[in-house]
């Protein structure tokens, strides 16, 4: 069975940083794009950042500048250090991946963690 799980949230002040980590498990054949993604209460889920296998990033502009993806590839982990942190950073995180895996009946493409709360205090 495949899992992402997510580590490192907490409860930081204003201005402070903190970094999360991904590990994917399980059995992966490929992985090509890993992501952050954060929900707040009674809002949408939103792209945080992505990465691809070749390290080409992408940001949201909300966080361009403060926050910085990374990943290694050997160990199936994506990484986000979220620097300067605002009250409205203050959300769920979700790690996603993207690629080839079998959860033991079929290939899926597409895997979520559990989500890691960070909330930023003013």
């Amino acid at each position: 069975q495949v899992q992402l799980v997510e580590s490192g949230g907490g409860l930081v002040q204003a201005g402070g940083s903190l970094r999360l980590s991904c590990v994917a498990s399980g059995t992966i054949f490929t992985i090509t794009n890993m992501g952050w993604y954060r929900q707040a209460p009674g809002k949408q889920r939103d792209l945080v950042a992505t990465i691809t296998t070749g390290s080409n990033t992408n940001y949201a502009d909300s966080v361009k500048g403060r926050f910085t993806i990374s990943r290694d590839n050997a160990k199936n982990t994506v990484y986000l250090q979220m620097n300067n942190l605002k009250p409205e950073d203050t959300a769920v995180y979700y790690c996603n991946a993207e690629g080839l895996f079998f959860d033991g009946v079929t290939v899926q493409n597409d895997y979520w963690g559990q989500g890691t709360q960070v909330t930023v205090s003013s």
